[in-house]
């Protein structure tokens, strides 16, 4: 399973908050992005638990963190 969360991170803090996405467990890939968010983070997991677990546990704990939005990938397979 696979999601994406789109993060919004305290002014100043951007940097710091990538690198430490990149070192977190499950999460595939992180950017620093331009827009309403400032960082986006793949996120593999086995379940929908292990999703959330490394967003509530994992990626809002991060300090300069303030907000996360998740967008959970579909299979569109025929």
């Amino acid at each position: 399973m696979k999601a994406f969360a789109l993060i919004q991170i305290r002014t100043g803090s951007i940097h710091e908050v990538v690198s430490f996405l990149k070192r977190t467990d499950h999460v595939s890939e992180a950017y620093a992005i331009f827009g309403p968010y400032d960082a986006i983070a793949v996120i593999e997991g086995e379940d929908l638990n292990q999703i959330a677990d490394t967003i509530y546990r994992d990626i809002q704990s991060i300090p300069g963190v303030e907000q996360t939005l998740t967008c959970l990938s579909v299979s569109m397979d025929d």
